[in-house]
């Protein structure tokens, strides 16, 4: 899921990081109208160890091999802190581990944290139904999974489209694809994970769920 350095052309991953330089403004100026935004400052660095650790977490999935992302379950835990948290996560990945590239971190960053603001804006949904065990299962488990899912499509339809002139474009979709639809199982298993940690945190701390409103308002303004 973490691109490296040389595959994407230099407008494509310099518009990666004007992406994530605006998605990373509206996050943090969102975390700074909050009446006390150092409260969740704990959380999402735990959360943020966890996403760092998750991408060593290899699943075999022949022909393939995938890891772990979580970006769903940090989104529904970490609303606007979600975006910081992933690209902090990120850059120490590549930096330490050369778990995708620093020219690409902008790209990855987009790639994995937009969908994490979706997942957060889907979980969303669920004081406005019935608060029932099944309906909060469901809802945690399609916003955990939906992350991993956005984030495996937008990987693949970045990687098809800058595809190198000196590569086999036909070898190199179908090995693409084939690393794209592996990671659905695992988006299942992110979905479960997430659904039973929301069901577990229901009963002991509701209040590690709540998410800032003000969040969900500009993500509208920004569509309109």
């Amino acid at each position: 899921m973490h691109i490296p350095d040389g595959f994407l052309p230099a407008p494509v991953w310099l518009g990666g990081y004007a992406v994530a330089g605006a998605t990373l403004w509206l996050s943090l100026r969102q975390i700074s109208q909050l009446p006390n935004p150092q409260a969740s400052v704990p959380k999402a660095s735990l959360l943020t160890a966890a996403f760092f650790v998750a991408s060593w977490i290899h699943i075999p999935i022949p022909p393939a091999s995938v890891h772990l992302i979580l970006n769903g379950l940090l989104g529904v835990m970490l609303g606007p802190f979600a975006f910081p948290a992933i690209a902090i996560g990120l850059l120490f990945q590549s930096v330490l581990f050369q778990h995708g590239g620093i020219s690409t971190l902008g790209v990855n960053a987009v790639i994995i944290g937009i969908p994490a603001l979706i997942a957060a804006q889907v979980f969303k949904l669920l004081p406005r139904l019935p608060q029932t065990p099944w309906i909060t299962g469901v809802i945690a488990g399609v916003a955990g999974a939906s992350g991993l899912i956005l984030s495996a499509l937008l990987f693949c339809l970045l990687l098809v489209v800058a595809i190198p002139a000196n590569m086999d474009a036909q070898t190199e979709r179908l090995a693409i694809w084939g690393l794209t639809l592996a990671h659905l199982p695992v988006a299942l298993l992110e979905g479960a994970v997430t659904a039973a940690i929301v069901l577990f945190l229901k009963q002991v701390k509701p209040e590690l769920l709540e998410q800032p409103k003000e969040f969900g308002k500009a993500i509208r303004r920004m569509s309109q």
